[in-house]
């Protein structure tokens, strides 16, 4: 069955990789049919002691009447003496020659007739013999024509289980705005994102990982960039905080609006009003620093404000002027609501405070397709949430303050450990993305009432990974419906158990990067060898194949049922997205390692199958290299976000 889609080749650019779906198109036939084997019948088809038992039967049935004709002869000779001494009369020696020699020739016209039927009975015997002969040789020659044409059968049917694809690609195409991802653990996510990354990066699109999980999940993703041909941007927070320039070109309004919700990270509970009073404080506060006013010059402000310290000190370091300190002491007047202005004052600087070296230490950094913004696990919880909604929050006004995208998905924004933000903050940045058209992933460790309230909600596909709470299971079934079958590759369970580590952390490069064209020739990469070489998935996959050739086709079914969903491999995910036909649950494996199988194709099991349908049986498809055609046409790219500029 040929290949009608040159394209299952080459990765497509309007297509969100998540994992790749085991599937058999041709089932196994099972073992060859077994050839007929003629019976063994070396004996005489004629029992001889059954021949024997005939004579013998006859032989005593003829006897008596042997013995009379033996009588009947001895009468016979006897008056043929008499007659010939003539002591008998002719006339009656004839009549007496006669009569026994009738019976005589009686006699033995019987017992001729007795051997004749018992040499009929044997010849009928043998003829029953050779028709039974003849009859089992002609069935055996029909049953080894019928085993030919089985077997024949079986060989095409084996041929192409042997040779068809069995990994196909789970995407889903980029009208979707977003992908919520529920459950999970951290080498799993880590599997997800170095798939979802490198597919965008490879395809000519630009990424930016705000990675809250502490875990260093986009490590290999960052390995995979540089070995591709990039120099990905790396800062780790809250060290390379001084050189993080995120947010430094917005204006007082939407600076003031970051620090106000920054504030409120700590708050969970607060209303939409609160974080309007403190909005108002810091408007006020950046309208008397001017422009391109820094945190540590808003944090000595709010000091002053909240009358906290000495004043002087910060005249002295510059961080303020007397004009600015005398504004700011006449912002709110003298009252009852000044106690009040002073209290939250308050609040806003020892939250700010984390932030005080922001920008501090910026450097011009050369344009990058990978971005990755971190926390440092060795820093406080506390301190990376507010670094963390900074981040979010500055990135989400830039999105607002940029044109929308000509195609979809060409930025992509993964936010990894999304429910440590708060439910505002993420809701502000679903709506600039999807304005934006900007991709966004956002994965969840927990099905927090946050989150549920959130997931899937809009034009988003919706995943799951193994979810260790029993009530975040339960949840993610019913979510799903528990009536859906999926099928489970051995392979996906024998690798994910010898798992692939996060050692180690991320290495910053902002203090590295030099200046350089933001060019790369995609046309000279391929992705299966980078991932082999520079991933420790494709390390893990190359060394764990040799061990698991023997389960490549062995699968499991399982019911999305609650403890199966505890229990699903580390690198399994269950995507569900809707389509015009209904929506569609399908189980992947994001083990990025598997586009290096010589199995795996690109293009998605549905429209394979479609296709091979609809060709028919005449030859069947090889497993392509995923990457032996030049990459797609994409187009000119739209304009980059770039938080380095103001745009």
């Amino acid at each position: 069955m040929a290949d009608v889609h040159p394209e299952h080749a080459q990765l497509q650019a309007d297509r969100i990789y998540l994992g790749w779906q085991y599937a058999l198109l041709h089932p196994d036939p099972g073992p060859a049919p077994k050839r007929p084997s003629p019976v063994e019948d070396s004996a005489d088809p004629v029992d001889p002691e059954w021949v024997r038992r005939e004579r013998l039967n006859e032989d005593l049935l003829n006897r008596p009447v042997k013995i009379f004709r033996m009588f009947v002869t001895g009468l016979v000779v006897l008056i043929l003496l008499l007659g010939v001494t003539e002591l008998l009369s002719w006339s009656f020696a004839a009549v007496g020659l006669i009569a026994t020699g009738g019976v005589a020739a009686f006699c033995t016209y019987a017992i001729r007739q007795g051997d004749r039927a018992v040499r009929h009975r044997i010849r009928e015997r043998q003829a029953v013999g050779d028709r039974q002969r003849e009859e089992r040789d002609r069935d055996l020659f029909q049953a080894q024509e019928e085993h030919a044409v089985r077997y024949r059968e079986w060989a095409e049917k084996k041929e192409r289980h042997d040779r068809q694809l069995t990994w196909y690609a789970v995407a889903v195409p980029d009208e979707i705005d977003r992908i919520d991802v529920a459950g999970g653990t951290l080498p799993g996510w880590s599997a997800l994102i170095t798939l979802l990354g490198a597919t965008r990066l490879y395809s000519g699109g630009h990424l930016t990982v705000l990675d809250l999980s502490e875990g260093a999940i986009a490590k290999d993703l960052v390995e995979l960039a540089r070995r591709g041909g990039d120099d990905p941007l790396v800062w780790v927070l809250p060290v390379d905080l001084p050189k993080l320039d995120l947010g430094a070109t917005l204006a007082p309004e939407a600076f003031a609006d970051v620090l106000a919700h920054v504030v409120s990270v700590s708050e969970e509970h607060r209303t939409t009003r609160d974080l309007s009073f403190d909005n108002a404080i810091l408007e006020r506060v950046l309208e008397v620093l001017g422009e391109n006013a820094t945190i540590n010059q808003v944090t000595a402000a709010l000091r002053a404000l909240a009358q906290v310290g000495d004043p002087r000190d910060d005249l002295r370091f510059g961080l303020i002027t007397a004009a600015q300190l005398e504004r700011i002491g006449t912002l709110f007047g003298r009252g009852v609501s000044d106690r009040v202005v002073i209290e939250r004052a308050w609040a806003l600087e020892s939250q700010l405070r984390k932030l005080e070296t922001l920008g501090s230490e910026a450097v011009r950094l050369p344009p990058a397709r990978l971005r990755v913004v971190s926390m440092d696990r060795q820093a406080g919880v506390f301190g990376n949430r507010v670094l963390g909604t900074y981040v979010a929050t500055a990135l989400t006004h830039i999105l607002r303050q940029s044109p929308a995208s000509t195609r979809p998905w060409y930025h992509t924004i993964i936010v990894a450990g999304a429910d440590k933000l708060r439910g505002d903050v993420l809701d502000r940045l679903m709506d600039a993305c999807e304005t934006s058209r900007t991709g966004l992933v956002l994965t969840y460790r927990s099905l927090t009432p946050t989150v549920r309230e959130r997931l899937g909600r809009g034009h988003a596909a919706v995943t799951f990974m193994r979810l260790g709470n029993a009530e975040d299971a339960r949840i993610a079934s019913e979510h799903v419906g528990t009536e859906h079958r999926l099928e489970l590759a051995q392979l996906t369970e024998t690798i994910s158990a010898a798992g692939a580590g996060l050692e180690g952390g991320y290495v910053s490069t902002v203090g590295q990067a030099e200046e350089g064209e933001d060019e790369r020739d995609v046309s000279r990469t391929d992705l299966k060898e980078d991932i082999t070489e520079s991933t420790e998935w494709g390390r893990r996959a190359s060394k764990a194949m040799g061990e698991t050739e023997r389960v490549l086709h062995r699968s499991r079914e399982f019911l999305v049922e609650p403890h199966q969903l505890q229990q699903l491999p580390t690198t399994s995910v269950i995507v569900t997205d809707a389509t015009a036909e209904g929506r569609r649950v399908r189980l992947a494996d994001a083990n990025p390692a598997i586009l290096t199988f010589p199995k795996t194709t690109l293009g998605e099991f549905d429209e394979i199958r479609e296709a091979a349908l609809d060709c028919g049986p005449r030859e069947e498809p090889r497993a392509p290299s995923p990457f032996e055609d030049a990459p797609p046409n994409l187009g000119p790219p739209p304009p980059r976000l770039d938080w380095r500029r103001r745009q």
